[in-house]
């Protein structure tokens, strides 16, 4: 286990201006953080060397794919619910796994390729897995906000604006869907999202200018997005918890956007289903859950909170593989791969229902 090492306000403002500006140099997140480049950048490896923060980044769409997300809830044996999510860890549909009281025992956000592939996955592969007991899936009909987002909020407006006085403008193409060129520039980065252009040209046979290029429009649209994440057990927000409301469909855009403004909500996003929004919240303390749901209750009358569970252990997010006290592991990079044992198994089933 490496050494355990706290963060102090430096470290959370260096932490806030990769999160304000993913591919800044040293000398301008030393500037915003009010530290020197040197600093800022001895400080940013302690912190990932300990796992305490870290960085990744991964496409928002796919050339010719429309993603499916889908939020899947588990529950397992108990003697089996561990080696249930290591089975799940190192899946690269699962953007996150996360052990949770309440409706279920792991809660787990994954992508797919399209329906067909979701429904492959859960009764092909899921169902196979030793251990599981029952599995309910919604597919997400809008994401409002997730994780990509949030901030831990250290710098004022100024030491922002520091972070953004030389923004390239978008290049003309920003509407462009993705391609396979963009792909292979989004896996050079997936490791490490702060390589230098010519390094990423290097490794992708693109010239610095292509690949700069296709970074501010992929920057521009979204279809590519950074994480700066940092461990949830010393980012001042210890405590996480999953809440699920039914909103009248006609108001749940409005009521969406009522809760993304909130400074707990990281995540929020409507489903299909009898409970069609669900929003994860980070908080200071566990108490702090009964005073912002009266503070709903009152600010949005139509949201009526259905259920809700308290993370124990967020063993991935975004892709990372974390410890109990949410600090980083390992990466395992989000895909769309496809599982042959479920297709096997797949196969057979269509086989079995032709011959009857």
């Amino acid at each position: 286990m490496r050494e355990t090492t706290e963060i102090d306000d430096a470290d959370l403002r260096i932490v806030a201006a990769l999160q304000a500006a993913p591919r800044a140099d040293w000398q301008r997140i030393g500037q915003a953080a009010e530290v020197s480049s040197s600093t800022a950048a001895r400080r940013w490896a302690r912190m990932t060397e300990a796992g305490l923060a870290w960085m990744s980044c991964h496409p928002m769409r796919m050339p010719g794919v429309s993603p499916t997300v889908v939020v899947i809830e588990i529950d397992c044996a108990p003697a089996r619910l561990y080696s249930v999510a290591e089975q799940l860890l190192d899946d690269p549909h699962t953007v996150n796994v996360a052990h949770v009281t309440g409706p279920c025992d792991l809660m787990v956000t994954a992508a797919f390729a399209d329906r067909a592939s979701q429904a492959r996955y859960v009764g092909f592969c899921l169902s196979e897995l030793e251990g599981v007991t029952a599995i309910r899936s919604q597919i997400v009909t809008a994401l409002h906000r997730d994780g990509t987002l949030w901030r831990v909020d250290r710098l004022t407006e100024r030491q922002l604006a520091v972070l953004h006085e030389d923004r390239r403008p978008a290049t003309g193409d920003e509407r462009a869907d993705p391609d396979e060129a963009d792909m292979a520039l989004v896996a050079a980065m997936s490791t490490n999202p702060r390589r230098s252009v010519v390094e990423l040209a290097h490794r992708t046979g693109m010239s610095p200018t292509t690949v700069q290029r296709r970074l501010t429009r992929m920057e521009a649209n979204r279809t590519l997005v950074y994480r700066c994440d940092v461990a949830r057990g010393f980012s001042g927000w210890p405590a996480g918890a999953t809440l699920w409301g039914s909103v009248p469909p006609s108001g749940s855009a409005r009521i969406a956007a009522q809760l993304i403004g909130l400074r707990e909500v990281r995540m929020c996003m409507s489903l299909t289903g009898r409970h069609n929004l669900v929003f994860t919240v980070w908080l200071r303390t566990l108490d702090d859950l009964p005073v912002l749901e009266s503070h709903l209750a009152d600010r949005i009358p139509d949201l009526v909170i259905a259920d809700r569970a308290v993370t124990l252990w967020p063993l991935k997010l975004g892709g990372h593989i974390l410890d109990p006290r949410g600090r980083n592991i390992r990466l395992v990079p989000v895909g769309l791969w496809s599982d042959s044992k479920a297709a096997d198994r797949e196969s057979a089933f269509l086989g079995r229902l032709r011959d009857r």
